[in-house]
């Protein structure tokens, strides 16, 4: 793994470092979606595990491992080295993919969901760390906008491999789900190959002696800003629930990889364009827009009762994620200091995560006790309770705006 300096790009092109992260993410999605549509499936059909068991399930996975990214920026801050935790995190979790398929309880699909995301919490606050030192502030929104578009061409191209498969297997039973789980090992290897071959680091320099793990050193609005997204992920469960409400309305279980499929095709067409109109008029309008798009979505889930309805919902969730995901990575960048990128990132993921983990048990419980429709009423709230919190408090900070203290 040698060491080299990368290019900081100014300009209007994507650096190097972008491109290899954004195929390394390609691959890696396209494994991890081979996965993910299938397994709630595969969790309540074949292991006869419940709705709110599922929420735990996924709530641990994504929020406690999530708690890693703050460790994991920091670390990376403090060692100069961003590349060997990126290695790190997508080899923990390309490692874990086949044992998806030899899950016989419940229980082992929590513990290797866990593992899979641990890997997720040491990469992902380096990786972004890594794409903000190599990105100018004039195109930040793009480069982050193109890393998701990479990142949700593999959630494309993962669901349709695995309704291929799926269909190819329609004669094998339950067993078709562990064939597809152990396919997605291939790209998952893909991509760990590319970090250490074609990912190049700067060598690490002498640095000043950082914080300690704090949020004193950054600005009103970043705080702002991570107070606004735990309200909203309080409402935000994990995808597994539309995807088992897709299948609670007759969406057949042969065809949950596409309709998860079409959400990742819209979200990875829109993904770069939202982060060039985020550098055109703003983070913090763009993100407004993904919010109340989000309120209407979750409304929708709540009433809807028509199959076609449900395809409908998913390509409007994709556009969503397209104005948000890349977007809010730009607004950390920027609103950290610059010594402070893998810090910053860490913070707001685990804030993220550790949302979500409450968020998910929350729906989980909701929907068990009260129904669905409840479940996505709560959630289109706190995306409007999250709406005005960053309209009212939070500050705009771009391309010659006020900047976070450094």
């Amino acid at each position: 793994m040698e060491n080299r300096k990368p290019e900081v790009n100014s300009g209007k092109r994507l650096s190097r470092t972008v491109k290899v992260l954004g195929l390394v993410s390609l691959f890696t999605d396209a494994s991890s979606e081979m996965i993910y549509p299938l397994l709630p499936i595969f969790l309540s059909s074949v292991l006869g595990a419940g709705v709110a068991f599922i929420g735990v399930i996924e709530g641990i996975a994504e929020g406690t491992a999530s708690i890693l990214k703050a460790f994991s920026g920091y670390l990376s801050d403090r060692l100069g080295k961003r590349k060997a935790l990126i290695f790190a995190g997508y080899g923990l979790s390309a490692v874990t993919k086949p044992f998806f398929a030899v899950a016989t309880t419940a229980w082992q699909v929590l513990i290797v969901r866990f593992m899979d995301r641990v890997g997720k919490g040491i990469r992902t606050a380096p990786r972004d760390a890594m794409i903000a030192e190599t990105t100018g502030e004039d195109n930040r929104g793009k480069a982050f906008g193109f890393h998701r578009a990479m990142d949700t061409l593999g959630a494309v191209i993962g669901p349709g491999l695995a309704f291929l498969l799926m269909w190819l297997l329609r004669g094998q039973g339950n067993a078709r789900y562990r064939w597809v789980f152990l396919a997605a090992f291939v790209p998952a290897l893909i991509a760990v190959a590319l970090i250490a071959f074609a990912l190049r680091e700067k060598s690490p320099a002498a640095e000043a002696k950082l914080p300690g793990l704090r949020l004193s050193g950054f600005s009103r609005n970043f705080k702002m800003l991570l107070l606004v997204v735990v309200v909203f992920m309080l409402g935000n469960s994990s995808d597994a629930f539309l995807l088992l409400r897709a299948q609670k309305l007759g969406v057949k279980v042969v065809m949950i990889p596409l309709i998860w499929m079409v959400f990742n095709i819209v979200y990875s067409v829109v993904s770069m364009p939202g982060g060039m109109l985020s550098d055109r008029i703003g983070r913090k309008k763009t993100l407004l827009a993904g919010f109340f798009l989000y309120a209407l979505i979750y409304l929708g889930f709540a009433f809807v009762h028509r199959r076609l309805f449900i395809w409908l919902l998913f390509a409007a969730y994709g556009v969503f994620y397209g104005l948000t995901q890349g977007v809010l990575s730009a607004y950390v960048a920027d609103l950290s200091p610059p010594k402070l990128k893998g810090t910053a990132f860490g913070v707001f993921q685990t804030a993220d995560g550790v949302s979500r983990l409450l968020a998910s048990v929350i729906f989980g419980v909701m929907w068990q006790l009260i129904g669905p429709g409840a479940a996505f009423l709560f959630g289109a709230g706190m995306a409007a309770v999250a709406g005005f919190l960053m309209w009212a408090f939070c500050g705009e900070c771009a391309r010659g705006e006020p900047r976070a203290a450094s």
